[in-house]
């Protein structure tokens, strides 16, 4: 429960949901990320909830608990569902790949070593904190690219999308290794941890796509995701990246044609397989939308607004925001020509905040402040927008257009 009555919980719910969705479209006429404007939602109803002297439940942060380990499996799933391997696409991955992974790396030591300046933290404990605000969130990403040529949209998503997953799967591998133990150690062990969750999810992978395509029942993937749920939870229990096996589970159903090919093309239908992977990227976007949207307005419901007003604070989240702009400027320019407007678009939201809540007891610091979290957010999220608002469209290079006939064509003359 929310509150302490049940239909006020009800209320607030159903009310959330309405909201939010008014939010997109508003999103979309402003530019302003939805994120922002749930997080505000949030702190409004923290205002009202003092004033009609209600108070939220201790139990909302074990709900809340529960939905972020949902919340990550529909994220990487969702994911991994919207990446396409095909030849021609291979050098934009690798390149999206690169820059992500890049920029990850050197953002996590850069704050690390900010958090360390300012706050005396160790270097471990810095890196747990520095780890969420390092990742984008392709969540607010996705639908605010559309305006961009599609070789720069496609580029943002696959980057966005990869920041995520390597996020996510780095997170939880430096907090469940032993913060005593040596680097060469924590390297074998995260060699060998991955290596067995990667074969261990290939065979499992093949087999749920193989079994399900089979199933004709209409709840076939609610039965889907509770598997790969348990799966997930059987990994983590075993200490093992279970979020490798949600990974490769996506990128196999939503590329089956290249994973089931020559003699194992025979086993599969892929009218079927075709109708599952439409239905399931329904799925998941929609858990992913419920997800997002009580997260952050959670967040701005228990936010400390007091913290918004220290002046360490505020330096904080500034030098942070510096370090990741710094950061991506660098690892941008080694891979892309023209840095315009991808620049400005790495905002933090969904993941940052799931990570958050992630964090071991053993690790979390009083002195850190929820305001570093929110400035981090609102900071990258504003500059976002305004790098959006002041970029002009360009033309299509040549190579991206394609037309099947010549009214298209016309229609496309016309529209400039």
């Amino acid at each position: 429960m929310i509150t302490e009555n049940a239909y006020y919980d009800i209320l607030i719910i159903c009310g959330v949901v309405i909201i939010s969705y008014s939010f997109g479209w508003i999103s979309k006429l402003t530019k302003i990320p939805s994120v922002l404007l749930l997080i505000i939602l949030g702190i409004g109803f923290q205002f009202l909830l003092r004033k009609l002297d209600l108070n939220v439940s201790p139990r909302v942060m074990d709900l809340l608990e529960l939905l972020g380990i949902v919340g990550l499996i529909m994220i990487v799933l969702e994911a991994a569902l919207d990446l396409k391997l095909t030849k021609k696409k291979r050098v934009l991955v690798v390149k999206a790949f690169a820059v992500a992974l890049l920029a990850l790396a050197g953002s996590c030591v850069a704050i690390s070593f900010t958090i360390m300046h300012f706050l005396q933290f160790n270097f471990y404990t810095s890196m747990v904190y520095a780890i969420p605000l390092s990742v984008m969130s392709s969540a607010i990403i996705i639908p605010s690219v559309k305006q961009l040529s599609e070789h720069k949209k496609e580029f943002m998503i696959y980057e966005s999308t990869f920041s995520d997953i390597v996020g996510i799967m780095l997170f939880y591998f430096v907090i469940d290794a032993n913060d005593t133990a040596t680097t060469t150690s924590t390297i074998v062990e995260v060699t060998v941890n991955v290596g067995i969750t990667i074969f261990l999810s290939v065979i499992l992978s093949y087999l749920l796509v193989l079994i399900f395509q089979r199933i004709r029942d209409n709840a076939r993937l609610f039965l889907l995701i509770s598997v790969l749920i348990m799966l997930y939870s059987i990994g983590k229990i075993f200490h093992l990246s279970s979020l490798i096996v949600i990974l490769v589970f996506g990128l196999i159903l939503s590329n089956y044609q290249l994973f089931f090919s020559r003699k194992l093309k025979k086993f599969i239908d892929g009218d079927i397989l075709t109708g599952i992977n439409k239905e399931f990227h329904l799925v998941t976007l929609e858990s992913a939308f419920i997800v997002r949207t009580f997260f952050f307005v959670v967040f701005g419901i228990t936010l400390d607004l007091q913290s918004l007003f220290n002046m360490e604070t505020a330096v904080i989240s500034l030098s942070i925001v510096a370090a990741l702009y710094a950061v991506r400027f660098i690892f941008l320019r080694l891979f892309v020509k023209d840095i315009l407007p991808e620049l400005f678009i790495a905002p933090r939201g969904l993941v940052t905040i799931l990570l958050f809540f992630g964090i071991p007891a053993k690790y979390l610091q009083d002195s850190f402040s929820s305001g570093i979290l929110l400035y981090t957010i609102l900071f990258t999220g504003i500059i976002m927008t305004i790098g959006l608002m002041f970029h002009k469209d360009e033309a299509a290079d040549v190579n991206d257009l394609s037309f099947n006939s010549l009214t298209e064509l016309d229609r496309e003359l016309i529209k400039k």
